[in-house]
This record gives C-alpha cells, sequence and structure tokens, in this order.
C-alpha cells in the first residue's frame, strides 16, 4: 500500500508565495513576516526542506525544478571557488 504524501495548506502557499516573488527584496522580507510571521532566514530553511518532497514536486514541478537549479549553480558555484 503506497502512502500519499500531500503538502499542508502552509507548505502550498509558501509554494504560491515563492512563485508570485521569485526575487528577493526587503518587500519580500516584509511581506513574510506580514503574511507567514517568517523571518526571511526561516523561510527559506523551510522552502529549502519543502523543495526535497515528492508533493512539492508534484503540486508545482516547474517552480520546484527551477529552484532545485539555482540551488544546485549556487552550490556548484562555491565550490568552484573554494577550490
Amino acid at each position: 500500500m503506497a502512502i500519499t504524501e500531500e503538502l499542508t495548506e502552509l507548505e502550498r502557499r509558501l509554494l504560491d508565495f515563492e512563485d508570485a516573488h521569485p526575487g528577493h527584496s526587503r518587500a519580500k522580507e516584509d511581506a513574510l513576516r506580514d503574511e507567514f510571521g517568517l523571518s526571511a532566514a526561516r523561510y527559506y530553511q523551510t522552502l529549502g526542506v519543502l523543495l526535497e518532497t515528492p508533493a512539492a514536486l508534484r503540486a508545482q514541478p516547474l517552480l520546484v525544478g527551477r529552484l532545485r537549479r539555482l540551488r544546485d549553480d549556487r552550490r556548484a558555484r562555491r565550490r568552484g571557488a573554494s577550490q
């Protein structure tokens, strides 16, 4: 029997928020605090964990794929800079 993993309402809202606000700005940080009560650091930590879930990929495949590629590119640049 397969367990179906579903997103919570908060996880859905976080993905929708990121899709609507792709950049990083002071206005986005203010909106995060107003809408979710989260600091930017906590938001990005939560989003990073969420990106690894199959449910997030099923819910928003283009967004999750783009964010994973951006994350992987940043990691590769950091590794390249440290060598």
